[in-house]
């Protein structure tokens, strides 16, 4: 079943200027981009999108490390793009991820991870319209 999913580089995967380096890779795992920008998120927008963690320990340190630089949130379409882009990044901590995923290759810890991913097809339409209009959304099949 064909499925949306939102992707999020951190601000940590834009400062280290690795965009293109993950952007290729999730091409190359056979994702469609249907939309992409670049935003500053600011600790309210932030907040917001993170709302489901307010009540966490990490959420402040979450909010202010999204609020802390660019970020470049992207639309993916695929077969299964929730499970597949789950397995694509590795797990949160990169020291638990599998080797060869984005996370073991790129992010320097648990709270520098590099990149979201919804955790649930009904997530990542959530999270989808967090960012982007339909309008904004461009089907390539």
């Amino acid at each position: 079943m064909v499925e949306r999913t939102l992707a999020i580089l951190k601000p940590d995967c834009v400062k280290k200027n690795l965009s293109g380096t993950v952007i290729a890779r999730i091409e190359a795992a056979g994702f469609r981009i249907l939309g992409m920008k670049m935003v500053k998120l600011t600790r309210e927008t932030a907040g917001g999108f993170y709302e489901v963690h307010r009540e966490r320990a990490f959420f402040k340190d979450l909010v202010a490390f999204m609020s802390s630089g660019k970020c470049v949130p992207i639309a993916l379409e695929k077969e299964n793009a929730v499970a597949d882009f789950r397995k694509l990044i590795g797990a949160t901590d990169p020291a638990e991820a599998d080797p060869g995923t984005i996370r073991k290759d790129f992010a320097s810890s648990k709270g520098e991870n590099i990149v979201h991913g919804s955790d649930s097809p009904e997530n990542g339409r959530i999270e989808i319209g967090y960012f982007f209009s339909e309008k904004e959304l461009i089907e390539n099949r």
